[in-house]
């Protein structure tokens, strides 16, 4: 995949490929992080198998999804972390910040591409990037050793935490907040942390995430608050 930011040609590739609706659902359907057969991106979309194959043909061709070939099966997810903060940027509403009604769930902490994005995201970030425990590089995002230290005090596991100064991450403009949340590899082992910690759970359907009643209690300890 081209590196952000993409070119004016790329640019215009992208918005055609996302230009059809169907496409766009499948897209949407993966930015969770996982990876889901044809026939599951097909009901997503609203569309008949011939008509999703062609479809998937189409972004595979364009650089937007990759798939993973297991025995018969084919799965297909987002060809990486760029393409989902693509995303998060093109789904940023024109007048309004405020996500469908019924999505409150969605807009207070959800899934970027395996990350944590939504207020509890962004509050998260500023925080550590308030506090200096988040740095910024030439190369993006860094954990700082306060950070990490940080973390470990307020109750994730220590063996997790050490692997996370040495990972890089991105900062992802949020969709429905339109301030950064933490993405890349970094974003991504440390919602896995939170998430293994029991801070965060995955919703029965769809790309939220619930904060637990300790959870919170352990994100207070670092500072961070949802609002309301």
């Amino acid at each position: 995949m081209p590196a952000i930011p993409p070119t004016p040609r790329q640019l215009s590739e992208i918005g055609a490929l996302l230009a059809e609706p169907a496409r766009a659902s499948m897209l949407l359907a993966l930015a969770d992080g996982t990876a889901r057969p044809a026939g599951e991106l097909a009901r997503a979309a609203g569309v008949g198998a011939p008509t999703a194959s062609a479809h998937l043909k189409r972004l595979l061709e364009g650089g937007l999804l990759a798939v993973q070939v297991q025995g018969r099966h084919r799965y297909y997810r987002l060809a990486g972390d760029e393409v989902a903060g693509w995303l998060e940027a093109l789904a940023l509403p024109r007048q309004s910040i405020a996500p469908p009604s019924g999505d409150t769930a969605l807009r207070r902490a959800r899934s970027c591409y395996r990350h944590l994005a939504g207020q509890l995201g962004v509050a998260l970030c500023a925080e550590l990037l308030g506090r200096g425990h988040l740095t910024t590089t030439s190369e993006g995002l860094s954990l700082a050793p306060a950070g990490a230290a940080a973390l470990a005090e307020a109750g994730l596991n220590p063996e997790a935490v050490a692997r996370l100064p040495g990972l890089r991450g991105r900062a992802c403009l949020d969709w429905t907040e339109r301030r950064l949340h933490v993405g890349g590899p970094l974003g991504v082992a440390l919602t896995g942390a939170m998430l293994e910690a029991g801070w965060l759970r995955h919703a029965s359907h769809g790309r939220a995430l619930l904060p637990s009643v300790e959870g919170l209690r352990r994100f207070a300890l670092l500072g961070v608050r949802l609002p309301g």
